[in-house]
This record gives C-alpha cells, structure tokens and sequence, in this order.
C-alpha cells in the first residue's frame, strides 16, 4: 500500500520504520523539507518528499503535526491522493504547553480532530494520538496474543475508519471503535484511555469513562 506521512516526529519516525518493515510503499515529509530526513529515508528505505507531495497516490495520508502547525500546511496538501483515500489524525490540543488558545476548541466545542479536518479539508480517522511512539515498535504482538495492546479509532467514514483499523491490526494491535470524530474527545489528553496500555476491555471500559469537560489543564 502507499502511504504519506506528513510529519517525521516520535510517531511519524516509528510509523515509518514499521510500516517500511512490513512492506508498504511509503513517502514521508517534515516541514523543514526532505533534505533533513536523508537519514530517515536510508534507514528504512522511505522516500522523503515535500509535504506538498506526500499525498501523491497514497491510500492512507497521515498528518502527524503538531495542532499549531496544522494551518500552516500546504494548500492542495491531499490532491493527488488515491481515490477513497483515508486520512489518520494524531495530533492532540496541548495549549499551554505548545499550541496556544485555539477558539474554534475551547469556546465552540469542536474536537481537535473536527477542527483539524475542517483546516485540511477532509474527514479525518483519530487514531495513534494517545499512543507511546516507543511501542510502535516495542509492542506489536501477533492477534490473539493476551498482551496485544488495543488503541481507540474515532472516525465518521466507516469505509476509511475500517482501512485505518486493517492497517493497526497489520502493525499488531487490535481496535476499539471510539465513534465518530464529535466523540473523540473521549480520548483526548488527559482522558481515561489517553496512554493506556491495555487491551480491548480495557480500553472500552475507559472510553465510556470519559468526561466531556476539558480538564484545568488543558484549556487555554
């Protein structure tokens, strides 16, 4: 499968090298241009490209930036992407830390991954946003193993939520249907299932444990 990922941080990093691993055609960007992922590329074998062009053809886009930064991408940024292309969200609203006061978040109620989809212009699938990027390549573990990790995927389009969900299981994690992108608040920061490493009932007790109301700490 070809896959763009935009964003070469702790998570776009690892999903690079294991999705590299398995075999998939994949393209990966930073904003700082494909001469400072030289190193990446030799490594696994990924082809650095242009943010602008990491979309080229792909099945799966995933945008892995911080949410400050989100407006910042290219215009066009998915033109050119496969048809019934799936885009997976990471990101999360930190905004004392790094993304300052966004309105949209705190004053209309949008999640982060509505208000992300809403800048790209397209529907986004959250997944990976609460995950440690060490397990990505610590933690995979065949299906039906007990120590297999679950991860929540919110997303409104069933076709792409199930790519996205084929795709995780490939990595070596299982799903947790986390609902559409207005309930993925459930596993923002500071939520219950937010950096769980625990399997599926786990990981679906937690979700239904969440509290709509953005904690002190996460607000601007």
């Amino acid at each position: 499968m070809k896959i763009g990922i935009i964003g070469a941080g702790n998570i776009g990093g690892n999903l690079t090298r294991r999705l590299t691993a398995l075999g998939h055609d994949v393209s990966v960007a930073n904003s700082r241009g494909p001469e400072t992922l030289t190193a990446l590329a030799q490594e696994t074998g990924a082809t650095a490209v242009t943010a602008a062009e990491a979309a080229r053809g792909a099945e799966i886009v995933v945008v892995t930036v911080p949410l400050k930064n989100v407006p910042d991408l290219p215009a066009g940024l998915l033109d050119g992407a496969a048809e019934g292309f799936a885009v997976i969200d990471t990101g999360n609203y930190y905004p004392r830390e790094r993304d300052g006061r966004i309105d949209a978040i705190e004053d209309d109620g949008l999640t982060e991954s509505r208000w992300t989809e809403r800048r790209i212009g397209h529907p986004v699938i959250k997944a990976f946003n609460g995950t440690y990027a060490q397990d990505i390549l610590d933690r995979p573990r065949p299906a039906g193993d007990p120590e297999r990790l679950a991860l929540p995927v919110a997303g409104d389009d069933a076709a792409a939520k199930e790519k996205v969900r084929l795709l995780i299981d490939e990595l070596g994690f299982d799903t947790v249907d986390a609902g559409g992108i207005d309930d993925s608040w459930r596993q923002q920061p500071d939520t219950p299932v937010y950096g769980l490493r625990e399997g599926v009932d786990a990981v679906t007790k937690a979700l239904s444990e969440a509290s709509p109301e953005r904690p002190e700490g996460f607000r601007g």
